[in-house]
């Protein structure tokens, strides 16, 4: 017998720790399983055609709102070309509407229903006859092969997290890929919006157990590690342990991600983040809203003062890259109160600002609430926000165009000292990025794919329509900005000509390759090589040296120096 576990991913460097964790924890019958991974950016035919030439027996799908219109489209069309395969759908997406998918696709023989691992196990023990029954397995609906009636089997106990192997001794396996990692299944907390909530039996894995696999992650120098786990933070003593682990055992290489609650973190875990190496870790804070009454109505515990004073704490210090989550389209939150939301979290400037629209997922309490708060949203996958009873889908349009500006300019990292100068002038920083939006949509510029150079050119004529009499200030930022990044060498046309004479270059390079005063680790050079590595640049008046070869860990901006010139002329 053939067995193929099948996942369409978001993106070919993500890898589906689910199918690996069924594979592992059925290894009685490894032999037999293969697993398959694709994006959703390959056509339909392709996976139809490779998964053809496999020829499995059974075929079972990995199903997430990101792949579900995919998976749809297969099932269509799979038993035209093998008739006798048997199909089983997992995962979240389908997990919750079992009865609903297999009377939509009768080509599906049954649904694996919330965790997998100990319910898959028990199918491949049922195609080896091993178990005799379909009835007898908990945690799946069914098609029965006599009469095609469809049967809902009891939902199945959740298991013990520390019985799921671990799936990545083969890292080789894995290489160009994020890897996920789990230590806790569940969610102390009832957001109305998120399927976690639903899980109430929060459990962990066995801490010897994690810290031989991070130990492991550590040695192979595995270059990111993200945990999947919903809150990582909810219990102290777990986080603490993990976290004291990583610093005390870290070698310079890896990151950890971690999504956590930021007002529940205490001093003693601030201070143990305080102490790690730059780079070491990273954490993922979802916010979703400043508004008391809309994180109340969607059953969130935040205190907003409180993340507040976390996230500057930890921003002080200069060494975690902190990733900041707002959601648009949530209740008794308009336009102008989810404007103020932007406002408030924008003021902590993180690293990253993901602006995010509510997805109505079944199952989710909001999904029973649509009526009452008057929520429009798509019929199909992502299932996202059209307009609510607060929100007209106009606003939403604009607040797409707002996201899209805050990723182009703000979240790419690429215009820091640009922006800074502009949310001088632009005292509302949410307008400013709303002005950029109608900016590229009056100009016909927002439906077109953008070079990196030409988003500075379209800064740039922005800020002279905005701000005429300050221009020279913001081409002299844009100039740092493009260079803290790259070293180009073609000259954008935004730039000018180049305020550096051939002389001022020529000594300086001569200089630092017979002294090295500034370029480390670049002792094996001549001064040709150090010119084309590096980049020298006059801007308001200091004479900077761009060094590529050693970069901030968390911006990715080079480092600089300010150089002095011999008063005496060269």
């Amino acid at each position: 017998m053939k067995v193929l576990l099948t996942a369409i991913n978001a993106k070919y460097i993500h890898a589906n720790l689910a199918v690996y964790s069924l594979r592992a924890y059925a290894k009685k019958y490894e032999e037999e399983i293969e697993i398959a991974e694709y994006t959703i950016n390959q056509t339909i035919d392709d996976i139809l055609a490779d998964i053809f030439k496999k020829k499995p027996d059974v075929l079972c799908f990995s199903c997430y709102l990101w792949n579900i219109v995919h998976v749809e489209q297969l099932l269509t069309e799979l038993h035209k070309v093998l008739p006798n395969m048997q199909i089983w759908l997992g995962g979240p997406e389908v997990s919750y509407n079992a009865v609903q998918m297999l009377q939509k696709f009768p080509q599906v023989t049954g649904v694996m229903c919330a965790e997998g691992e100990e319910t898959f196990l028990e199918l491949m023990k049922y195609f080896h006859e091993e178990i005799k029954n379909l009835s007898q397995i908990d945690g799946i609906a069914y098609r029965k092969s006599t009469d095609g009636q469809i049967r809902q089997n009891p939902i199945r106990p959740v298991m013990d997290l520390s019985k799921v192997p671990f799936v990545y001794g083969h890292i080789e396996d894995f290489k160009n890929k994020i890897i996920y990692y789990e230590t806790s299944r569940g969610c102390p907390f009832s957001c109305s919006y998120c399927l976690s909530s639903i899980d109430k039996c929060l459990r962990f894995r066995d801490l010897e157990l994690v810290k031989q696999e991070l130990q492991f992650f550590i040695d192979n120098e595995v270059p990111q590690v993200k945990f999947v786990d919903r809150t990582f933070n909810c219990h102290h003593d777990h986080a603490m342990e993990i976290w004291t682990y990583l610093l005390e055992h870290d070698r310079g290489k890896t990151n950890f991600h971690f999504e956590v609650a930021a007002d529940l973190l205490n001093e003693k875990e601030i201070q143990l983040i305080e102490s790690m190496r730059p780079g070491l870790i990273q954490l993922e804070i979802g916010i979703q809203s400043t508004n008391p009454h809309t994180i109340k109505e969607i059953h969130r515990t935040m205190e907003f003062e409180e993340v507040q004073r976390v996230v500057r704490r930890i921003q002080k210090n200069g060494n975690v890259h902190q990733h900041l989550d707002l959601i648009a389209g949530l209740p008794y939150e308009d336009y102008n109160r989810f404007a103020q939301s932007f406002r408030d979290v924008y003021a902590l400037h993180p690293e990253q600002l993901q602006l995010g629209f509510l997805k109505v997922l079944k199952g989710s309490y909001m999904h029973e609430k649509a009526e009452e708060y008057g929520l429009v949203y798509q019929d199909r996958p992502p299932f996202e926000v059209l307009a609510t009873k607060w929100l007209s889908y106009e606003d939403i349009i604009r607040l797409k165009g707002v996201e899209d500006m805050v990723e182009v300019y703000y979240n790419s990292g690429q215009f820091v000292n640009t922006l800074a100068l502009l949310e001088e002038t632009f005292t509302d920083t949410f307008a400013l990025y709303e002005m950029l939006s109608e900016y590229y949509e009056k100009n016909n510029l927002h439906l077109l794919n953008h070079s990196r150079i030409t988003r500075y050119e379209i800064l740039f004529a922005f800020i002279r329509e905005h701000d005429e009499k300050n221009v020279e200030k913001y081409r002299q930022m844009l100039i740092l900005d493009l260079y803290l990044r790259e070293n180009v060498k073609k000259r954008p046309e935004f730039a000018g000509e180049l305020n550096l004479t051939k002389e001022e270059a020529a000594y300086i390079y001569e200089k630092e390759a017979a002294e090295h005063q500034y370029l480390k680790g670049y002792e094996q050079y001549d001064k040709r090589q150090l010119r084309k590595m590096t980049h020298l640049e006059r801007i308001d008046g200091k004479l900077m040296l761009f060094d590529y070869k050693n970069r901030n860990i968390l911006t990715n901006q080079a480092a600089v120096y300010i150089l002095e010139l011999p008063k005496e002329g060269i």
